[in-house]
């Protein structure tokens, strides 16, 4: 990872101060790496031992910035990681173009890597995370959407990067077929996982924590699951409480993590990111018995275990 750090740090040197102000600023508040991590772990524990690694850990943790600079500006937030947003310091028209930048400089970075498939997966998942945000987009405000739709967007928007990540570490270790997609399919339930348990710290953490604010997902109307899981359980007032959140953005906060509660709507959700860490798990039988593939294990606990 430090390895990583270093790439970071050099291919943000640009010599357009703003952007080298703004990438500090966002790469340096930190956040957990762990699509690079994921990268670098599945690379090595199918065998890989090169260079091309590190570069290609940076290139993803360069798209996943440029995605939060632009879904900040998207949902006009103002905290993350503990910390004011890029747009909040910089102003949105700065933060698009960085984002902008940064997509650009790591599509710059994977030609380096001279693979045509690596080329294949994240041009696609930069397309699919694009269509994610859309589609999440059309769902706010919509108290109608349902588990299925719901748990879409999280395959585009959220897991559809850790699945390129973990499939780019099979790719370039020379992993067979089956591996790549037993990788893939790794990345894309862990990244769902991590989602979902997103959804459940957004009723359940604490701010201060989780370097966000929250309740942020109900005031801006978003319909995540455990609002979704009222929806579909929850008494008649229950219902129309939440109905009203989604639709106006705005409701009694405590009576809403209160019906949350009491429907057992937060167990729900834990229950469907429990599931999908044990399919990634299980993806995990194609691998070979090594220190990273156990470490690959343990993401699975620590995507559903995390406070943060």
């Amino acid at each position: 990872m430090e390895s990583v750090d270093a790439v970071i740090r050099s291919r943000l040197n640009s010599n357009v101060v703003l952007i080298r102000t703004i990438g500090d600023y966002i790469i340096g508040a930190g956040g957990k790496r762990m699509r690079p991590a994921l990268l670098l772990l599945v690379a090595q524990a199918l065998g890989y031992r090169g260079t091309h690694q590190h570069v290609l850990a940076a290139v993803v943790e360069f798209i996943h910035t440029a995605t939060l600079l632009h879904d900040d500006v998207v949902d006009e937030s103002s905290l993350r990681r503990g910390r004011d947003t890029a747009n909040a310091v910089f102003g949105n028209a700065a933060s698009v173009l960085v984002g902008d930048y940064l997509y650009s400089r790591a599509f710059e970075m994977m030609v380096e890597v001279d693979s045509m498939r690596i080329m294949q997966i994240m041009s696609e998942a930069t397309t699919v995370i694009a269509e994610g945000e859309v589609l999440q987009l059309l769902n706010v405000h919509d108290p109608d959407v349902s588990q299925e739709r719901y748990l879409q967007v999280v395959r585009f928007k959220t897991a559809k990067l850790f699945e390129a990540a973990a499939q780019a570490g099979a790719v370039i270790a020379g992993a067979s077929p089956e591996r790549q997609e037993a990788a893939a399919a790794y990345g894309r339930h862990i990244g769902t996982a991590f989602q979902l348990v997103d959804d459940v710290l957004d009723y359940s953490g604490d701010a201060a924590a989780l370097g966000k604010n929250v309740g942020d997902d109900l005031r801006e109307g978003k319909p995540t699951l455990p609002l979704i899981r009222v929806l579909e359980v929850g008494t008649s007032a229950q219902r129309d409480l939440v109905r009203h959140a989604i639709e106006h953005g705005e409701a009694d906060f405590d009576a809403v993590a209160r019906a949350i509660q009491e429907t057992g709507a937060l167990d729900h959700a834990r229950q469907c990111a429990l599931a999908e860490a044990e399919m990634a798990r299980r993806s995990l039988d194609a691998f070979p018995i090594s220190e990273y593939r156990q470490s690959l294990l343990e993401f699975c606990a620590f995507a559903v275990n995390r406070d943060r």
